[in-house]
């Protein structure tokens, strides 16, 4: 079957009332991204940074998967396709709609991990309070990959993208690297559909489409048209 490979970011999460730093000049949620959201920030006063994501985490509960998500999810559960999802977000909105093969480029606000094994992840259904410490002796963080931290799933992310044979870039500024060089993995003959009303542009690649929608108007026309063929 052919394989679907999308890239989501966070105009999809958006669209559902997660608020992005992206629109909000720097800020998210009010505070700068380099006090929430870098090792930096957490080494200088974590209790700050763990209320933050504890916020984020309550947040994301009482918002749902909009028709993008759920659009998607319909996709890989019906026949004809094979689909993967590589998302920015860290939220858990694309499982939530029914989507089973979604890798996390970012980390998920529903896990945490030790501060002294970036391996050692656990699920994280509540908050996380300064002095709450895994079974290694090391304060709990959010399994959450910082500004100016690697992303360890890049490169089994590169790997599905060079495995597509249609590619849906979706909500996403593509100004976030690695993220940003992903779609460039893709076969030179593989269909790439920019789905943003942005309009980000992409530099050194033919055969790009772009679709100048929301994701819960523009996911739904391109799985439209996939289906058509």
């Amino acid at each position: 079957m052919p394989h679907l490979v999308v890239l989501t970011g966070a105009g999809v999460s958006a669209e559902s009332g997660i608020r992005t730093f992206r629109d909000t000049n720097g800020l998210w949620e009010e505070h700068r991204v380099e006090d929430v959201a870098t090792p930096e920030a957490f080494a200088r006063n974590p209790a700050l940074v763990l209320d933050f994501y504890n916020q984020r985490r309550a947040q994301a509960r009482t918002v749902a998967p909009n028709a993008a998500h759920l659009a998607l999810a319909g996709f890989e559960a019906a026949p004809g396709w094979t689909v993967r999802i590589i998302t920015q977000n860290v939220d858990d909105l694309h499982e939530r709609a029914g989507s089973a093969q979604v890798l996390h480029l970012h980390g998920m606000l529903t896990q945490m991990r030790s501060v002294k094994n970036e391996t050692a992840v656990f699920d994280c259904p509540g908050d996380i309070a300064l002095g709450d410490l895994a079974a290694d002796g090391g304060q709990l963080r959010p399994h959450i990959v910082w500004f100016g931290e690697m992303v360890p799933a890049i490169e089994e992310a590169a790997e599905i993208v060079a495995t597509a044979d249609a590619l849906l870039v979706v909500g996403t500024s593509l100004q976030v690297y690695p993220a940003a060089g992903l779609l460039h993995y893709a076969p030179d003959d593989c269909p790439v559909y920019v789905i943003d009303p942005h309009q980000p542009e992409v530099s050194g690649r033919r055969g790009v489409h772009y679709v100048v929608e929301p994701a819960s108007i523009g996911v739904p026309q391109v799985l439209a048209q996939l289906v058509v063929g």
